[in-house]
């Protein structure tokens, strides 16, 4: 394999396919540009929505109706006949492909006020199938987001602690930079979705944030064991950057197969898997494609431009590194 140039400036001593490390100011960028239209989608999801994100019905409150009718209806038919009770700005999501399916969030209805609107729309829409029914009050729904927000803080402050003790602190710092990195993207990325095409944030986004944070972090455990391993292996005169290079080409197809093959399934479920789990997968795979992502071009570049600033580029030694 002929030798290139590694991030350090001199000639290769390890042999490895990518130079992952040498192009760390473009991995940062892009991560850089999604963390802007991710703020941007916020900081625009707050001033119109009143909340950073769309939240769904388990933290604002409200009626869900799931809904599936005997014919394809559309939108329009929905909105009208829900103009008759003054619930003419209620959330409707609508099946896409077969135009049967509808789910439909309003304001916190009673029984009979329930009742009432199920019966226009029979009368005005068509006939259907009540395949589930949810009200969740206000009160209720901001105990939920609380305490949603307070498992994902908890969950983090564990993490630190664990990585705290398992490596030396600049490698826990930089892990902890990659999980933040994860999860402030993918609520960005999520506050998009709800802006363009109605994706709501509930209780079961809560739940795959806490995933992400476990899958990514398990994936920057195993890159930082490998160049731990390799430093012990490795002559003094190989730079860190170079193996650190060495270990993410290492690990690189043991961490992209992994996630691919966790994420198929999800794919399965966001296709097929009906409106309630589809926030859910697709929250998912956008933290499992992050994850795997800081792990190998997020974190590790980050430590190898620490120990380049403390070390000089130099391989630390055992107790150092």
């Amino acid at each position: 394999m002929t030798a290139q140039e590694p991030a350090g400036g001199s000639s290769r001593l390890l042999d490895y396919r990518f130079d992952i490390v040498g192009r760390s100011k473009l991995w940062f960028t892009l991560s850089l540009a999604v963390l802007l239209v991710g703020l941007a989608s916020m900081a625009f999801s707050l001033a119109s929505l009143g909340t950073p994100l769309r939240l769904g019905l388990d933290f604002a409150g409200g009626t869900l109706l799931d809904l599936r009718f005997e014919r394809p209806v559309t939108t329009d038919e929905l909105r009208r006949a829900l103009q008759e009770h003054g619930l003419g700005t209620s959330i409707i999501q609508l099946d896409t492909q077969t135009g049967q399916e509808a789910l439909i969030r309003m304001p916190p209805l009673t029984e009979q006020e329930r009742l009432a609107v199920e019966d226009t729309l029979r009368q005005q829409v068509g006939s259907f199938e009540r395949r589930l029914v949810e009200t969740v009050g206000p009160t209720v729904g901001r105990l939920l987001l609380r305490s949603g927000l307070v498992a994902v803080l908890i969950s983090l402050g564990l993490i630190v602690v664990y990585l705290a003790l398992r490596f030396q602190w600049d490698y826990a710092v930089f892990a902890i930079v990659a999980l933040l990195h994860d999860v402030v993207l993918t609520t960005g990325l999520f506050a998009l979705l709800g802006l363009t095409v109605g994706m709501e944030a509930d209780s079961l986004f809560v739940v795959a944030l806490l995933t992400i944070i476990g899958f990514s972090v398990n994936d920057t455990v195993v890159i930082y064991d490998r160049i731990r391993e390799n430093l012990r292996l490795v002559s003094r005169r190989v730079s860190f950057a170079e193996v650190v290079n060495l270990s993410l080409n290492q690990t690189f197809a043991r961490s992209l197969n992994t996630t691919l093959t966790t994420m198929l399934p999800l794919v399965t479920i966001a296709i097929f898997g009906g409106a309630t789990l589809k926030g859910f997968a697709i929250a998912l795979l956008i933290g499992f494609s992050l994850g795997v992502y800081s792990s190998i071009f997020i974190a590790s570049p980050l430590l190898v431009w620490w120990r380049q600033r403390r070390y000089g580029g130099r391989v630390p030694s055992s107790a150092e590194g």
